[in-house]
C-alpha cells in the first residue's frame, strides 16, 4: 500500500528529529547549527522551521521524545509496586527492584548515547537551555517515585534521613554522567585487562552496588 501523507509526514518528522538529536549531541544547544540538520536529515530548514518553529523549539521536541519513551518504560517498571503495595515492606524483594532500576537507568544512559550527551551538555552549561522549555515538561514520574521511596521508608527498609527527591535525582545524575566517562574507566583500571565490551556491565555493578549500600537502611540486614 502506499504511503499515506500522514505517514510521510511522520517519517519526515522522525527524520528530522534523529538528525537534531545526532546534531545537538555533538555540539550541545549553542554549537549545533539549524544548517547542520538540515544537510543530515536531506529536509531544508524552512520545512523545519514549519514542524517545530525554532531551533528552541526542535530542541524541545527531541527531548520530549525521550521524555515519551522515558515515561513509558519507567511506567511498567513501576507498575507491580503500585499494584502491589507489599513489596515496599519486604527487604529482599524491594532490593531486587531497587537493583534492577539502577541497571536499567545506567543501561538506558548507554543505550542511547545522544541523549545522554545532551544532558551532560546541560549539566556543564548548567541547564541554561532546559531553563528556558522546562515548563513544558511534567514532573509526574518524580512525585510517583517520591511516594513509592516514602512508602519504603516507613517500612523501615530505605534510610530516614534521606531526601528521596534528591536521591533520585542523584542516581539519574550518576547514570547520566557515567557513561561518557567508561573511556576513562577503561584507562584507569587497564591492570585489570577489561575489554571494552565487558567495561560497561563493570561499572555498572559497582554503580548498584554503592547505590544500595546509600539507600538501604541496613545493607547487612537485607542482603
Amino acid at each position: 500500500m502506499p504511503e499515506s501523507k500522514r505517514q510521510r509526514g511522520e517519517a519526515t518528522r522522525e527524520a528530522i528529529l534523529q538528525a537534531a538529536e545526532a546534531t545537538f549531541a555533538k555540539h550541545g544547544f549553542d554549537g549545533a547549527r539549524v544548517d547542520t540538520i538540515a544537510d543530515v536529515s536531506g529536509y531544508n530548514k524552512t520545512l523545519i522551521f514549519r514542524y517545530f518553529g525554532d531551533k528552541l523549539g526542535l530542541y524541545a521536541a527531541v527531548l520530549k521524545r525521550t521524555d515519551r519513551e522515558w515515561s513509558v518504560l519507567l511506567g511498567r517498571m513501576f507498575l507491580p509496586l503500585l499494584e502491589d503495595e507489599s513489596i515496599v515492606s519486604d527487604a529482599y524483594q524491594f532490593r531486587e527492584f531497587l537493583r534492577k532500576t539502577f541497571a536499567f537507568f545506567f543501561d538506558y544512559m548507554v543505550e542511547h548515547p545522544h541523549f545522554t550527551r545532551i544532558i551532560n551538555w546541560e549539566q556543564a552549561e548548567g541547564w541554561q537551555t532546559f531553563a528556558r522549555i522546562a515548563s513544558q515538561f511534567e514532573p509526574d514520574d518524580l512525585g510517583q517515585l517520591e511516594v513509592i521511596f516514602s512508602r519504603a521508608q516507613n517500612a523501615g527498609l530505605l534510610r530516614t534521613n534521606l531526601d528521596m527527591i534528591v536521591m533520585i535525582l542523584l542516581v539519574q545524575q550518576i547514570c547520566w554522567s557515567s557513561p561518557n566517562a567508561l573511556p576513562m574507566y577503561q584507562m584507569l583500571l587497564a591492570g585489570k585487562n577489561f575489554s571494552p565490551d565487558a567495561m560497561p556491565e563493570y561499572v555498572r555493578d559497582q554503580i548498584i552496588e554503592f547505590l544500595l549500600a546509600g539507600f538501604i537502611h541496613d545493607a547487612k540486614d537485607h542482603v
